[in-house]
């Protein structure tokens, strides 16, 4: 019965480490996230700017934010948003998609790429964080 009493900590604690690391993720994803504020906003009443919000963007057809003039590029690159899409994008955007209106030079560290992923992925459509 020992054994089993040390299992379940062993498994309780587990599971609260991978919790508390996808945590601190999202709060750094949120902090790397301050370099695309300039142009973009996600969250509860996010609009598009100079690019287009980014909610919901998990699962989303590039060139489809309502209310957003996207180039051909965009619009034409048959991509659906998904983490490695947007993994491959991010480093390089205007080689990803050739003729994007995106000015920005990319993010290469790739611990910055995947907390930047958790903190976007986690906006639905409308702006609430997904439970």
């Amino acid at each position: 019965m020992t054994k089993l009493t040390l299992g379940a900590l062993v498994a309780l604690a587990m599971t609260a480490a991978a919790s508390n690391a996808m945590a601190q993720d999202a709060a750094a994803g949120k902090t790397s996230f301050n370099k695309c504020l300039a142009c973009h906003a996600i969250g509860e009443g996010a609009k598009n700017k100079v690019g287009p919000e980014l909610n919901g963007l998990n699962g989303r057809k590039s060139g489809t934010a309502p209310d957003y003039n996207y180039s051909d590029a965009n619009k034409n690159s048959g991509i659906t948003w998904d983490e490695a899409t947007f993994k491959e994008y991010i480093k390089d955007p205007k080689a990803k998609i050739p003729g994007t209106k995106m000015a920005f030079a990319g993010i290469k560290n790739e611990t910055e790429i995947n907390n930047l992923w958790t903190f976007i992925a986690q906006f639905d459509k409308d702006g609430k964080v997904k439970q």
